[in-house]
Order: structure tokens, then sequence, then C-alpha cells
């Protein structure tokens, strides 16, 4: 009798759950547990309501929530490398030639050097030529001059770091890319220029041929 007291109520629960999950073959059932199943997702850059959010950390607290849309401090999204921490300033720049492409000791697939050159493409060639050359719409239409040709023995000497720090910062005329191109990608972007310039060695055969020619 005691066994049966503990049965009846527990399959009329059981019984009240499953007939209010299913109460129409239309629409869902009840969730438990809504908050966990549909929790409340922000857009980083969308507009927050200032009644709710502040920007502001000295305004945090009782009714306010503090959001700046920075992530955490010290955090590296998945897939990036580390900081790149030399300055924009002439110093930076100079020091910047020490610092080595992590890819250069990473097995590079087809693949990854398919996707850096649709990046170049994207980003670079509008001003430099899908070749390199200094020759896309923006430099050949007479738009922005001084545009770099990236194949010219001045920028095959350039170290991979300079040229990080250029595409990071800006150059000259050229603005800077850090915000439209992951750490990651610049790289990557740094040895897909290399495979449109001519061999270093090369360059530096030719170049003593034809001081040689100029002494005879």
């Amino acid at each position: 009798m005691k066994l049966l007291t503990h049965i009846i109520p527990a399959t009329i629960v059981t019984a009240a759950f499953i007939f209010s999950g299913c109460d129409s073959k239309r629409e869902p059932g009840k969730v438990y547990m809504p908050d966990m199943a549909y929790s409340r997702a922000y857009e980083s850059y969308a507009k927050r309501d200032s009644v709710k959010f502040t920007m502001d950390m000295f305004k945090k607290g009782g009714d306010m929530i503090f959001f700046n849309n920075l992530p955490p401090a010290g955090t590296i999204k998945r897939g990036e490398l580390f900081p790149y921490t030399l300055p924009n300033d002439s110093n930076g720049y100079k020091m910047s030639s020490m610092v080595k492409n992590p890819y250069d000791s990473i097995v590079i697939t087809k693949a990854q050097m398919a996707e850096a050159g649709r990046l170049f493409n994207v980003n670079c060639a509008i001003c430099h030529g899908a070749t390199g050359v200094a020759n896309g719409p923006i430099a050949s239409g007479g738009y922005v001059g001084g545009v770099a040709n990236l194949t010219a023995d001045a920028y095959v000497k350039m170290a991979d770091g300079t040229m990080f720090h250029s595409i990071t910062y800006g150059k000259g005329l050229m603005g800077p890319y850090s915000s439209q191109v992951t750490r990651a990608q610049r790289w990557m972007i740094v040895k897909y220029i290399r495979t449109l310039q001519p061999n270093k060695d090369s360059t530096s055969s030719a170049a003593t041929k034809d001081t040689t020619a100029k002494k005879i």
C-alpha cells in the first residue's frame, strides 16, 4: 500500500509533464529551463540600451550594466597569434626587422596559401596589383601615387617583420590594415607576397652581372 502511495503521485506528475509539453502538434513543447536553452546573445558592436548599459566603468552598479565591447584583458581569440607589441614609431619600425614570421617554421598548405592570396587580392591588389607590380586600379588610374612595387629589390630585401609592421600600422599613403585582417592573416599575406617576388639569390646574382658589365 505504501508503495502505491509513492507510485501514483509520481505517475501523475510525469503524465502532467508529458501532456503539458505536447499540448500542440504545431508548436514546440514546453522548455524546462528556457534561460539555459535560449540565452541572451549580444552582438559585439550592436547599440546598447543606454538605460541599462554603460561603457563608463565608474557608472556601473545598481541598475547599470558595464559593457565596453572589448574582450577580457589578457585573452586571445581562438586561432589568433600573440599580440604585436612594437610601437608605431620610427624606433618600432627599425626594430621590426628583427621580428621573424611565425609561419617560417610551419608547413603551409596549398589551401592556406590560396586563402592568403585571396586576402591579398581583396585588401592589397587594388593598389599593388594582383602580381604586386603596383599596377592595381587605384595606382594605374592615377588616384594615388607612390604605390610600392612589391617585386622591386628594396621589398625583396625587406624583412618580413618590417613588411608586417607596415601592414599593421600603415606606411606613407597606405593606411593600417590591423582592423581588416588578423595578425595571423597579415603574416600569411607577407608569405604570399614572397611568392610574387623574384628569388633573393637570383636578384643578387643579376645585380652582380650588371655591375660587372658596366665595368667592362
